[in-house]
């Protein structure tokens, strides 16, 4: 019995340091990079991008009108790395798309160098609110063109499984899709994905905790 939990508690912290270091192959996926928010802590940004990170998703706000304290630092700090960056706006269903595109458009500069801005489509633990679909795709759209408008680029939507199991984005909203799956490439959603976010346990030298690290189609 000793033997075999002793083997089964070393399987186990062998799959755990796997998952930390783990990213898919960069021969099919050379295009990799790192969401990022103030709960990553202060972020070496020039061991980020000497370790291979290729573009960086910095959080400006989420849907409860909350701006991301760390925004200013990470946004100016990735760009000096040389590093690609972009905005991510989490979408909440509790609020009007006015109120939760405010502190984007506020907090994030006009800027051509960056990518295309990311609002991101996940169930929020506070925010019980479940509308119905044409309400939410509704304020989805509003909500898109208000951040399109400031930032003179097509938005992508990231989207959660259970989200777009509920709401069908994919048909509903004609954006560029980015979709989540740990391992395994995602396949929801209606529409091919363009980005997928290939684990959220992945452990990099220059940022604290694990970071949702994606990919970009070939």
């Amino acid at each position: 019995m000793g033997f075999a939990l002793a083997v089964s508690a070393a399987l186990v912290t062998a799959l755990w340091l796997f998952a930390r270091g783990w990213a898919p192959d960069r021969e099919h996926y050379p295009m990799q990079g790192v969401s990022v928010g103030a709960g990553n802590g202060v972020i070496e940004w020039g061991t980020l991008a000497a370790q291979g990170t290729d573009f960086a998703y910095i959080r400006a706000a989420n849907g409860r009108g909350q701006r991301d304290p760390a925004f200013g630092t990470n946004w100016a700090e990735a760009r000096r790395a040389g590093m690609r960056y972009g905005a991510l706006l989490d979408f909440s269903l509790c609020r009007s798309a006015s109120s939760q595109a405010t502190p984007f458009i506020t907090t994030v500069p006009r800027d051509n160098a960056a990518l295309p801005p990311v609002i991101r489509l996940a169930f929020d633990p506070g925010c019980t609110a479940r509308p119905d679909r044409d309400k939410v795709l509704s304020e989805l759209n509003t909500l898109v063109n208000l951040i399109e408008s400031h930032a003179g680029k097509t938005v992508v939507l990231n989207v959660t499984k259970d989200f777009d199991t509920d709401y069908d984005i994919g048909s509903g909203v004609n954006r560029t899709l980015w979709l989540d799956g740990n391992f395994f490439p995602p396949d929801y959603a209606t529409r091919p994905w363009v980005v997928w976010t290939a684990s959220n346990m992945r452990h990099i030298d220059g940022v604290d905790g694990p970071v949702r690290w994606s990919v970009v189609a070939p």
